[in-house]
Formats: structure tokens, C-alpha cells, sequence
């Protein structure tokens, strides 16, 4: 049955992150899906995108050569997963990075910690309303002119041209982080046959290979032509909105790396 398919999958991802610590040497704080499984509209082959943030002991940060500050564990057609470590994290929530709060707001969670609970506690005001726009347009607009192009096209893509499309939407009206799962996002839209239409292109994708080529859909492709103009103008007029603080974020570093010096057996 496929519940006993899925639990065995999360078992699997679970073993694995806990060799990444043992082998690593480091603590895992939070690790989740990232994707068109955490947005809903995964395809039967859809593989498993492995997001996580890890920290190591406090001696690896005191090394005056520059250390490695990303895990890449594995990469095939099942798993993809990779994850960053603390510092970096701290480092990309000052810059506002709209990959990084998707993370951390993904419904897909495979481990959470106490520690990582109090990090976002704090560092999701440092969401940035122009930063998300300019990456979510600079997404939907690299998508659409790579992929979204011919007579047929792969459904996939149409997902990953709206979906931060609507993103934009959603931060334009409510100023706040989006939703990460993509049908949260669909009451951006008011219009009856757009969301006809895009529901058949879901029903088409859910039931086919992500290589299938499918006929480009007349509404979905000018609703992605409008809405890239309009996000184009909006993102460069906006004011930087980022937060300027590293006081917040030093403290959260040092916090973190010393309560959990006891932790490591290393």
C-alpha cells in the first residue's frame, strides 16, 4: 500500500540523516522536503529533495582555514540531499533568502529540534518583501523563457513558472511569508477558467512521467506573460526592506555552537 511505501521512504531518509551526523561528525537541526513534494504537486517519479541545517562542533569554527559550509550527501534518481550549515543558514536569513524561509516553512518536516524551533523564532523577521519578489519573478522568468517556449511543453514547468508567480502575488497583498504548498497559493487567483485550466494541467501532470510533453495551455502561458511584467516593474520599485541587525543573529551563533558542545562525542 503506498502509506507503508511512504513510511518506509521517511525511515530511509531518516537512517540516512543520522549517518550524515555520525559520519559528519555534526548535529542535524532541522532537515525537511523541498519541492514539488513539500508543494503538493509531486509527479509519480518525483524524487526526494532533502533539505537540512546542521551545525559542527565549536573547534571546526575556530579553524583559521575557511571550512566546507555545505553537505552534499546524495544526489541520484530516488534522493537528492544536501543541507548547510549553521553559519551559512544565519548568513542567508540576513540576506533575506526566500529559498531558505521555504525551508522553513516546509509541511514536509523530517526533523525539528528545539534549538532550530528558537533559530526561526528570530530570524523569520528577517524576511524580506523585495528579495523574495526579485528571486520569485527571477524563478518564474528563467523557467518560462527556457522551458515554456515551444508547442509542447513539460507540465512541470508550468508549476515552477506559477508557483512563485503567485508567490509574489501573495506577498504583494499580505506582506508576510507564502505559503510553500502550491494549492495555498491558488486562491491568489480569482479567475474561474485560469483555475480550470491549471486544475486540468495539475490532473495531467499527477497521472504522468515529469519528461511527458503535454500542449502548451493558452491561459496558463498569458497569465504567466502578465504577471512577469508586472513583477518585473514591482521588484525594482520596491524599497530594500532587509534588516541591517547581525547583533540577533551573532548571538543565536554563539548560543547555539556552545550549549551543544557536549553534545558531539568527537
Amino acid at each position: 500500500m503506498e502509506w507503508r511505501f511512504l513510511l518506509k521512504i521517511r525511515q530511509e531518509i531518516t537512517n540516512k540523516l543520522l549517518e550524515i551526523e555520525q559520519k559528519e561528525q555534526v548535529k542535524i537541526l532541522y532537515a525537511v522536503e523541498s519541492g514539488s513534494r513539500a508543494w503538493g504537486v509531486e509527479s509519480p517519479d518525483s524524487d526526494y529533495d532533502v533539505r537540512f541545517v546542521y551545525v559542527r562542533p565549536m573547534k571546526e569554527y575556530l579553524k583559521l582555514q575557511e571550512q566546507n559550509d555545505i553537505i552534499e550527501w546524495q544526489l541520484d534518481e530516488v534522493f537528492d540531499m544536501n543541507g548547510w550549515d549553521l553559519k551559512k543558514t544565519l548568513i542567508q536569513f540576513h540576506k533575506g533568502n526566500a529559498t531558505l524561509f521555504e525551508w522553513a516553512n516546509s509541511p514536509v518536516v523530517y526533523k525539528t529540534t528545539d534549538e532550530w524551533n528558537g533559530i526561526y523564532k528570530q530570524c523569520k523577521h528577517y524576511f524580506s518583501e523585495k528579495i523574495a519578489l526579485y528571486h520569485y519573478y527571477g524563478t518564474a522568468n528563467s523557467t518560462f523563457k527556457q522551458y515554456l517556449q515551444e508547442d509542447k511543453v513539460w507540465y512541470k514547468k508550468y508549476i515552477y513558472a506559477l508557483r512563485p508567480l503567485l508567490a509574489c502575488r501573495f506577498i504583494e497583498y499580505n506582506h508576510t511569508i507564502p505559503p510553500v504548498c502550491f494549492e495555498n497559493l491558488l486562491p491568489c487567483i480569482s479567475s474561474k477558467p485560469l483555475l480550470n485550466e491549471i486544475e486540468t494541467m495539475l490532473a495531467v501532470k499527477a497521472a504522468s512521467d515529469e519528461k511527458d510533453l503535454n500542449p502548451q495551455l493558452p491561459m496558463i502561458q498569458q497569465y504567466i506573460q502578465q504577471e512577469l511584467v508586472r513583477y518585473k516593474q514591482l521588484s525594482k520599485a520596491m524599497e530594500d526592506d532587509r534588516m541591517a541587525d547581525w547583533k540577533t543573529l551573532d548571538d543565536i551563533f554563539v548560543k547555539i555552537v556552545t550549549s551543544l558542545e557536549t553534545s558531539f562525542t568527537c
